[in-house]
């Protein structure tokens, strides 16, 4: 069948709204038709070259949708299912998934090599990071759908496939913020608003996030910040004066700077704990002196997809926006249709875009 999707030609060039032609489900498979699918600051990195995926790619993974079709040897979905995709399927039989962490899978995106779909002219296309939510309909593994959860729509539902697992499980997962700590989140896009309603829901006494743009004060302190602070040159200096001069007890960092992690570490106490989300470049180098790292006693560590199990996870996040305490809303800025994605890289680009939602 010929869908609609956004096609990355090539690592630097723009992307394409085209026709692909999707094919029938084969055994394993399940195709989805989007209800929605968020405009995530990885799929520009993969536009870029910070990250980097097969090409001819067709971008998107954080979406979610209904299964129009299965393939022979599918049992666990049916015709008329919402599905949240999971662009990041544990094999459950590498090193890592033995250890239960799933998160580091190394057969996770495995998917991503093979051929998906055509171009009109039989160009082979792949489907970056598995799931290729930028297009009307796509084909998954069956392994990279999720069952929606009741209560939650679909449209809402899409951003639980990154952004919000991602920056709550930064919080519940890698950092392992306790009730009374208190935390920083730099960067107040989907990832770090999410990261901020986290905290909230974690009990932490006081949540101080930070950001570039003044703009985003009101949704940051929806989110749940009790202080905000504007990015400067004494930034780390500013968060320390507001926790008594000693620092947070947990910096969780969403932008993927080297200037960005070095001021989240230096923003934590003697002993602090600092992670890192954001996904920065090779060229981002970050330094420390050995004298400093034994005197402060503090932590840095990295996080992956949340250090979530999606599978496990989904179902509790979903809990709590039925109950109120997490509002997908604040995470979108922007709701726009396949030909808005475009726009949506150049403000992220320029530092101006928040999370901007394809509505199909």
């Amino acid at each position: 069948m010929v869908v609609r999707a956004a096609v990355l030609p090539a690592v630097g060039s723009p992307l394409e709204i085209t026709e692909i032609e999707l094919p029938d489900p084969g055994p394993g498979q399940v195709r989805v038709r989007l209800a929605a699918a968020g405009v995530c600051h990885s799929d520009l990195s993969l536009t870029n070259g910070t990250m980097r995926v097969p090409v001819p790619a067709v971008l998107g993974h954080e979406g979610a949708g209904t299964v129009t079709a299965v393939g022979e040897g599918v049992s666990r979905v049916a015709p008329g299912d919402g599905v949240v995709l999971n662009w990041a399927p544990s094999c459950g039989r590498c090193h890592a998934c033995g250890l239960g962490e799933v998160w580091l899978c190394e057969a996770a995106l495995t998917g991503a090599g093979a051929v998906y779909a055509r171009r009109a002219d039989g160009t082979g296309l792949h489907p970056g990071l598995n799931v290729a939510a930028f297009a009307e309909e796509t084909v998954v593994a069956a392994d990279c759908v999720l069952p929606a959860p009741d209560g939650v729509p679909l449209t809402d539902a899409a951003l639980l496939g990154c952004a919000v697992l991602t920056g709550y499980g930064a919080v519940h997962h890698a950092a392992r913020v306790r009730e009374g700590e208190t935390v920083a989140v730099f960067g107040a896009g989907g990832v770090g608003l999410a990261a901020l309603q986290a905290a909230r829901i974690a009990g932490a006494a006081q949540v101080v996030a930070v950001d570039v743009s003044p703009d985003k004060e009101h949704l940051a302190r929806a989110a749940g910040a009790t202080d905000y602070v504007v990015a400067s040159a004494t930034t780390a200096r500013d968060v320390r004066a507001r926790t008594g001069g000693h620092g947070v007890d947990v910096a969780v960092e969403c932008v993927g700077r080297a200037v960005t992690i070095r001021t989240a570490w230096e923003s934590t106490r003697r002993g602090g704990r600092t992670t890192v989300v954001g996904i920065g470049g090779k060229d981002q180098q970050v330094t420390f002196n050995a004298l400093e790292i034994f005197h402060w006693g503090r932590t840095l560590a990295g996080c992956v997809y949340g250090n979530t199990h999606p599978e496990r996870d989904v179902p509790v996040l979903a809990e709590h926006v039925r109950a109120g305490r997490l509002d997908l809303g604040l995470l979108v800025t922007d709701r726009i249709g396949l030909e808005g994605i475009p726009g949506a890289f150049a403000n992220m680009e320029a530092g101006k875009g928040g999370r901007a939602l394809v509505v199909f």
